[in-house]
């Protein structure tokens, strides 16, 4: 819960306030009172009757009414102390700095649950405990540094880590990161990341509001709040870059199938963000990055033109943007022509467009209108200026800063000078800019974010199945993997295509089911999990001699209970499959099949409920996509059935919840026919509370 005293406080009283600056309780007040907070500032300290010139009370219980607590004290002593405040001076927002609770010990994690209780039993806001504070427009409650100048269009930063947070701005503000709010929830005991995201989502104000947040997440407890409120929040205009680190305990199970094993630990993660439409980074350097080019123009197309007066930055820079899928196309025709002739002689205008190191600001004046007016080709434009110390540069960072207020392109500065020209940047970045010092992690960053797709619905529209037809079979099934028939009887209420097959126990009935399927097929063992391991696959058995003799053999293998028989089919092998996510809900997977998906392990991953667009994204990305597309005359695989298929696999996945594991390895495909050839479900019954539930289940909350 997000309370107005922890936002706009009318007093504070820090709670263990001390006149050593180099303590948490000192430096917080000396905080507080540096940063000008306007309210009533109050002290508790039992030995001391003035703290930093702040008159101290010896015991909470003779304070005033205050609106919120800053609490710097062994955590024995905080759940008291919370109770006096909470209970007798209507205080109704915490922040617990003090450390020693369930990230410690048993004994911490029940004094924190009382804490918690107490805060939740008036309806009050708890950051904390073990966190570095929060900083507002009010106050910077705080004991760490730094202490950035706050701006309402700065970037919201809801951090789960302190130090991190104090890093990440370490390196962003020299850079030109400007910072609204700063949220550390150490334990989020009470208020965790998602909440804090959520408040923001429900008072969101386009005039007023932040328009990008930063998230630094180590555990994602309420994964629908996370998705929901993110995704609502890009919807309005925001964009939110986010790192998650660390790895679920979930995803470390021993799998009992392809999908189980593929869904790597972070895949519900990865999945996540991306129906959310939060740009994913890998650590600090990456989200400082991407949230300096939020602050830039949105880039509509992948071609670049860069500009610089240093070849060997622009070459890093063109490897870079092209081995992440951006486009550095090669300037030609009369307007280069005619470029290049007022440019000095040696000058290259083929791009990069490299104008020397004798190159003055004039001239890169008119390269950077080239390429915004002349050369339609080119999408954004970049401009790598630094200087060997033998002139000033202030000019040319002036045209910079001239024709970014001006060009409807973006254009994005890398100044790698940051010793030699550090006046100029210093005056470049008091105009209120972002500049990037690295070419590389620059470029990684800017197709990152260009290909982070915007939000997915969250209740895309699904083909019809017959739901009463899935419910029948899941209802009466056993837990565990589930018998041919009812794999095939949930394709079939699902019209997920798949071939004709017959599960045989007898000769009798082999050669009944061989002459209704007709030679060549396909013979393989049910029971026995990974069949092909053991010999428990026999394709393209050509006459009647040869399946008795098999059949015979396959019979022996140990867990085999029949033998599953298969018209030969030929086409491209495709993989889909599904695995349960506790807390996610079900990651829906694609790739190539076959022995391909152990091989390659080349997947995509999405978040159930899945709609078109989001499976045709899945199955673009993947590595080998072209090899669907079709390749050396070799026909390839509609894409819109493929997607269709996965689509119709995800509204079975939502009427049947207890699927826990699924796998169509292999499907075949060939133009527009696309076959289930191997299939496998694993039910598990789970209590209600267990997933994200169907659709059904969260209309009815």
């Amino acid at each position: 819960m997000i309370t107005e005293q922890l936002l706009k406080p009318r007093s504070i009283v820090v709670v263990g306030g001390s006149n050593d600056w180099h303590k948490p309780g000192g430096a917080v007040l000396q905080h507080l009172i540096e940063t000008g907070y306007r309210g009533n500032l109050y002290v508790v300290n039992p030995k001391l009757e003035m703290v930093q010139g702040i008159p101290s009370y010896k015991d909470p219980a003779l304070l005033p009414e205050v609106d919120l607590a800053i609490i710097v004290i062994p955590a024995k002593f905080v759940v008291d102390v919370v109770e006096i405040l909470a209970r007798e001076k209507n205080t109704r927002a915490f922040i617990v700095i003090s450390a020693g609770f369930s990230e410690e010990s048993k004994e911490g994690k029940i004094l924190e649950e009382r804490l918690v209780q107490i805060v939740n039993s008036v309806n009050g806001s708890l950051i904390g405990p073990n966190c570095i504070g929060v900083l507002s427009p009010f106050y910077a409650g705080v004991f760490t540094r730094p202490i950035p100048i706050l701006h309402p269009r700065g970037f919201d930063f809801i951090s789960g880590s302190g130090a991190t947070a104090c890093f990440i701005m370490e390196a962003g503000i020299p850079i030109g990161m400007r910072f609204a709010r700063v949220f550390s929830v150490g334990n989020s005991a009470q208020t965790g990341v998602e909440d804090i995201l959520q408040y923001m989502d429900e008072t969101f104000d386009p005039a007023s509001s932040s328009l990008n947040k930063l998230l630094y997440l180590e555990t994602i407890t309420k994964p629908d709040m996370l998705l929901k409120h993110a995704s609502s929040l890009i919807r309005k205009g925001c964009k939110i870059a986010a790192i998650k680190a660390g790895t679920s305990e979930a995803g470390t199970r021993a799998a009992s199938s392809h999908t189980g094993a593929l869904a790597r630990p972070d895949a519900a993660v990865e999945a996540l963000f991306r129906k959310a439409g939060i740009v994913r980074c890998f650590g600090r350097n990456e989200l400082i990055n991407v949230a300096s080019i939020f602050k830039f123009p949105v880039l509509k197309g992948e071609n670049i033109a860069i500009i610089t007066h240093a070849g060997g930055p622009a070459i890093m820079l063109t490897d870079a943007l092209s081995a992440n899928g951006l486009g550095v196309p090669q300037l030609e025709g009369p307007n280069a022509v005619e470029l290049h002739k007022h440019l000095h002689p040696g000058s290259s205008v083929a791009n990069p467009i490299d104008f020397l190191a004798t190159g003055n600001a004039e001239q890169l004046s008119m390269i950077i209108d080239y390429a915004e007016n002349k050369f339609e080709e080119i999408d954004g434009i970049v401009v790598i200026f630094g200087t060997p110390g033998l002139d000033r540069v202030f000019n040319e960072y002036g045209i910079i800063d001239e024709k970014m207020k001006i060009c409807k392109k973006p254009i994005f500065p890398i100044l790698p000078s940051v010793m030699t020209a550090g006046e100029e940047i210093k005056d470049f970045i008091s105009w209120g800019h972002t500049y990037f010092p690295q070419e590389v992690l620059f470029a990684k960053a800017l197709a990152r974010v260009y290909y982070t797709p915007p939000p997915a619905s969250l209740d895309p529209e699904h083909p019809p199945v017959d739901e009463p037809r899935i419910r029948e079979i899941i209802d009466h099934a056993t837990e565990g993997f589930i018998s041919p028939a009812e794999v095939e009887g949930l394709l079939d209420a699902c019209q997920i295509p798949r071939a004709k097959e017959a599960v045989v126990t007898t000769p009798d009935g082999l050669k009944t089911a061989a002459a209704e399927l007709g030679f060549p097929i396909v013979m393989k063992v049910v029971g026995p999990v990974h069949k092909s391991d053991m010999g428990g696959v026999v394709l393209n058995v050509q006459d009647e001699d040869t399946l008795l003799k098999e059949f015979e053999r396959m019979m022996q293998i140990p867990e085999t209970t029949g033998i599953l028989l298969q018209p030969m089919l030929s086409g491209t092998e495709l993989f889909m499959g599904a695995k349960y996510e506790p807390g996610f809900g079900h990651l829906i997977l694609c790739g190539l099949g076959g022995i391909f998906i152990e091989v390659l392990k080349d997947t995509s991953v999405g978040l159930a409920p899945l709609g078109l667009d989001e499976a045709l994204y899945m199955i673009r990305r993947l590595q080998g996509y072209k090899i669907i597309q079709g390749i050396r005359g070799r026909q390839g695989v509609n894409e819109e059935v493929f997607a269709g298929i996965m689509v119709r696999l995800s509204a079975l996945l939502q009427v049947a919840p207890e699927i826990v594991e699924l796998d169509f390895n292999p499907l075949l495909g060939e133009g527009d026919s696309i076959v289930v050839v191997d299939a496998r479900i694993r039910i598990e019954r789970r209590t209600k509370d267990e997933g994200r539930g169907t659709r059904e289940e969260e209309n009815e909350e």
